[in-house]
């Protein structure tokens, strides 16, 4: 990375060990760049063409002393090829209609996150998140950051938190109505993502890590060809 203002002034710390949310029994450390007030679209999404996240304002990315199981990976967007079932998924939803809202509290996004975090990841913490935490966790945003709403007449579906980066989208979380599970909101969350990037020109949508040991961020390597970030590269995705 060039090291030109403010790069020069960007800092990097580990952070102490703690439980991994994804593989049971393990530890995990992350990364951290600071001072959050300088990491601008432009830096941010050098440091996303490394491998880092954002959780608020904190950008991070994996820092683990015996694992390196967490693989950043992306999409090219002209490369991708839906299948069958994500044909099918898009179809499935595309009578939903995408509201862009403010990056600011709704207790009606509230109550589905909640509705979410204790159907689909009960006991992993997040499901217990107040108000302020929530807040914390998806609203509070240096950079471009955009919530995408998703409703079927005036029933809320689905929910993404999506950054603008200068080489394309980096979907940040999205939540949806659990009692649709089985409907593959989430897959048509990312398409959508996808389409967004091609109307907006951006050749990359950036999904976080994917985790082949993880059933919750194994679904990523279905979306091919995907890239991953490896020894300081970007290539393909082969997973074993």
């Amino acid at each position: 990375m060039q090291q030109d203002y403010p790069y020069a002034l960007i800092q990097f710390y580990a952070t102490a060990p703690y439980a991994c949310s994804y593989l049971p029994e393990r530890m995990a450390r992350s990364q951290v760049a600071t001072p959050g007030h300088l990491i601008d679209p432009q830096v941010y999404t050098d440091l996303v063409r490394r491998g880092f996240r954002r959780s608020g304002v904190f950008t991070y990315r994996p820092y683990c002393d015996h694992c390196s199981a967490c693989i950043p990976v992306r999409i090219a967007v002209k490369r991708f090829a839906p299948d069958r079932s994500q044909r099918r998924a898009w179809k499935q939803h595309a009578s939903l209609t995408a509201h862009e809202c403010p990056l600011e509290f709704s207790e009606e996004h509230y109550r589905l996150y909640q509705r979410y975090q204790t159907s689909r990841h009960a006991g992993g913490g997040m499901d217990l998140d107040n108000r302020e935490q929530y807040t914390h966790f998806l609203l509070q945003s240096h950079v471009d950051t955009r919530i995408i709403e998703f409703r079927d007449n005036d029933a809320l579906r689905m929910v993404s938190v999506i950054d603008r980066l200068t080489d394309g989208l980096s979907s940040v979380y999205t939540f949806y109505d659990p009692d649709l599970q089985r409907s593959s909101l989430g897959t048509f969350g990312v398409l959508w993502q996808l389409e967004a990037c091609r109307r907006l020109q951006l050749p990359y949508l950036y999904l976080g890590y994917w985790i082949a040991e993880s059933r919750k961020m194994a679904y990523k390597a279905r979306f091919k060809p995907i890239e991953a970030y490896r020894k300081g590269e970007w290539m393909e995705l082969q997973p074993e």
